[in-house]
């Protein structure tokens, strides 16, 4: 329980009508969670104005209400908080709230368009191996040390958020690791809450669905580094052409890191293969047991984060070596088939082609490549033909199919991305609706050591089509498959 005046401490207030001195034992943004002794934060979403339901919150119980505009009839009894921005005001009052836990553990933010999920997991595990409690927040799971939490967002709510960074402190961690998406910050989901450093991975095209043109992507990355505090890093990418760009107005103490260019911490990629990578990394040779240049940039991130939080750089490189890759990331099968099996959670054009790049650098010659490769429905349309000419084009055979349709229609879906395919290369294309279909088909074509890829869903364990939910596993279905053509 908390009293209102501490709640709003720090918060941009315009006017308030009531007395602040009131107990609150819940804040809720969502109206069907509203309850007595209940603060009720209007926000207005890119959906739904919660402005509209104030008068529900208030007969549900809500005994406050913070809005960026007050109602024409103000209820007795009821205290009312203008803020400026509903959105800012719910960061401040969720960090009060769960008494600010982001300053009492370092929390480390990674943003970027591909390699968030492997950099903050690989932090969270080698700061595990340090024997350190430690908490995870990411798009596959979140973890508090060793409980395991269902991950429904990249970057949870606020609210949840700050629940979740609560939890970890109570726990005894002294450091969480959390992916940070455009989204998050555009929406001030990470509002008042305290980075001791945030990491810049790259940026290629995504989700122009939500935020229109890629300047506005820049700059809803942009905005993370914008907000990190004195006192703070913040690690860029200096191979990418974006990266000063994320840091130019930031207070925090910029490093870099790099695999060409010139850098605070640079690698150097001597030698691939699925076994892993041979690294020459901060001038010292580093066996991995991961795969491409993407994975050389993701243990680069980990290691220069160690080694900014005060860790030994002998004992960080000691520790990465015994580093696995999360589920769905360059995840390999090998049968007695002698076929390759690839799942990995490519669903941008970058990523894909990153992965088809290093699949490229890795095979001897011979072998066939055939991907499996959708793209997901009422998401951006644009980098649908881009996928599939990727795919085409660095692939021997490839199989157009269903990732998450969602809303749309499939095999619309599956034109659109016909369309970015060269006359030359659809004679190497087959559209396949159903991925199961799909993905069998593949299974069924590979000889040995030919190179099968299932791109798109990675550690995803459903399919969504139309407004349901289905259980689906690549992983599952491509090892299964290749174990039953062998007998």
């Amino acid at each position: 329980m908390k009293l209102l005046k501490d709640l709003i401490y720090g918060v941009r207030i315009e006017d308030i009508v009531g007395s602040t001195n009131i107990a609150i034992e819940h804040v809720a943004y969502d109206s069907r969670k509203v309850g007595p002794f209940t603060m009720f934060v209007a926000l207005k979403g890119t959906q739904v104005d919660g402005h509209v339901f104030i008068e529900k919150a208030i007969k549900d119980g809500a005994e406050s209400i913070v809005c960026e505009e007050l109602p024409e009839v103000l209820q007795k009894g009821i205290t009312y908080v203008k803020v400026l921005d509903s959105a800012k005001a719910l960061g401040v009052i969720a960090a009060n709230f769960y008494d600010n836990p982001s300053e009492k553990l370092k929390l480390i933010g990674v943003t970027g368009t591909n390699g968030k999920t492997t950099s903050v997991t690989l932090m969270y595990d080698l700061f595990r191996l340090f024997g350190l409690k430690v908490g995870l927040i990411s798009t596959v799971v979140n973890k508090i040390h060793n409980e395991v939490i269902e991950s429904t967002h990249t970057t949870p709510n606020v609210l949840d958020l700050n629940d979740l960074l609560s939890k970890m402190v109570e726990k005894g961690c002294k450091y969480c690791f959390m992916e940070v998406s455009s989204h998050a910050v555009d929406q001030h989901r990470i509002h008042g809450v305290k980075f001791a450093g945030g990491v810049f991975t790259n940026i290629t095209r995504d989700h122009l669905d939500y935020h229109k043109t890629f300047d506005n992507y820049i700059i809803a990355k942009k905005g993370f580094f914008d907000a990190l505090p004195e006192g703070s890093f913040a690690l860029v990418n200096a191979d990418q052409t974006h990266g000063a760009t994320m840091v130019q107005d930031s207070k925090a103490k910029v490093h870099t890191y790099s695999v060409n260019a010139p850098s605070e911490f640079k690698t150097k990629v001597i030698e691939h293969s699925f076994a892993g990578l041979h690294l020459e990394l901060d001038k010292k040779d580093t066996y991995l047991k991961l795969i491409g240049d993407f994975n050389a940039y993701n243990a680069t991130v980990a290691y220069a984060a160690a080694v900014l939080l005060g860790r030994d750089k002998l004992e960080v490189l000691a520790a990465l070596s015994n580093l696995e890759p999360p589920a769905g990331r360059f995840q390999q099968v090998v049968t007695e088939t002698g076929v390759i099996g690839i799942v990995d959670y490519a669903h941008t054009p970058d990523a894909l082609e990153n992965v088809l790049k290093t699949i490229k650098n890795i095979r001897k010659g011979n072998e066939m490549v055939i991907t499996v490769v959708g793209c997901g429905g009422d998401r951006d349309k644009g980098k649908r033909p881009i996928m599939a000419e990727i795919a085409a084009k660095l692939s021997d055979q490839v199989i157009l199919t269903s990732d998450n349709p969602r809303t749309e229609d499939p095999d619309s879906i599956i034109q659109e991305m016909k369309a970015g395919v060269s006359d030359e290369d659809m004679k190497k294309v087959l559209a396949i609706t159903k991925r199961k279909e799909a993905i069998n088909t593949a299974c069924a074509l590979a000889h040995r050591g030919d190179i099968l890829l299932v791109a798109g869903k990675g550690h995803e364990n459903y399919q969504i089509i139309g407004t349901e939910t289905f259980p689906f596993d690549d992983m599952q279905i491509v090892t299964e498959t290749l174990k039953n053509l062998n007998k």
